[in-house]
C-alpha cells in the first residue's frame, strides 16, 4: 500500500510540473445591499487634504509636490482645448516655471466630493479664485492606490457668465 501511495504522489506531482501554468479571469458577483454597506465610508476630508496640498504646492512651485498628487496614469485638462497632458508631459511644461520658483494661486471654495460604491474612486468640482482669471472650476476624479488618494484626471475651466457666452464665442473665432 505504501508503494502504491508513494507511486501516486510521484505521478501527480509529475503531471502536476509538466502543465503550464494558466490564469483564469473570474467574473466579479455583483455586491449585495449588505456589502455594500460593509464598505468603510470614506472622509471627504481626505479628497480635500490631497486637493488643498496639490494647490499649495502649486503656488510654491514645489514640483514634488504637486506631482506626488498625481496617479501615475494621471491626467490634466488645461483651459486650452489643446491642452491634455499625461504626467509626464506635464511635468515636462510645468518644470520651467517651478524651477525658476514661479507657481500659480488657485483658492478653492465650494467644493463638492461623491464616491464610487466600492469606495475606491471619488470624483470632485469646486470653484476656485484667481487673481487675474476670476472664478475658475476645477473639476477631477481621484482613485485609491495602496491606501492613498491619488489625481486620476483635473480638468481646469474658465466659467463664462450665459449672458456674456456669444461675446466670448465671436473673440475667440468660430471652430
Amino acid at each position: 500500500m505504501r508503494t502504491l501511495w508513494i507511486a501516486f504522489v510521484l505521478a501527480a506531482s509529475a503531471c502536476h510540473t509538466a502543465v503550464p501554468a494558466t490564469t483564469v479571469q473570474v467574473e466579479a458577483r455583483p455586491r449585495t445591499r449588505a456589502q455594500n454597506r460593509a464598505v468603510k465610508a470614506p472622509c471627504k476630508c481626505e479628497i480635500a487634504t490631497v486637493l488643498d496640498q496639490f494647490h499649495a504646492a502649486a503656488e510654491r512651485a514645489d514640483e514634488d509636490g504637486y506631482f506626488a498628487a498625481f496617479a501615475p496614469e494621471g491626467v490634466f485638462l488645461g483651459t486650452d482645448a489643446t491642452e491634455r497632458w499625461d504626467v509626464p508631459a506635464f511635468r515636462a511644461y510645468v518644470h520651467p516655471y517651478f524651477s525658476e520658483g514661479k507657481g500659480w494661486a488657485y483658492h478653492p471654495r465650494d467644493r463638492h466630493v461623491s464616491f464610487s460604491r466600492d469606495a475606491q474612486s471619488a470624483w470632485f468640482d469646486e470653484l476656485l479664485d484667481h487673481d487675474r482669471y476670476g472664478v475658475l472650476r476645477g473639476t477631477g476624479v481621484l482613485v485609491k492606490r495602496d491606501g492613498a488618494w491619488k489625481i486620476a484626471q483635473y480638468n481646469l475651466t474658465f466659467m463664462v457668465p450665459n449672458d456674456k457666452a456669444k461675446a466670448v464665442v465671436a473673440l475667440i473665432g468660430e471652430p
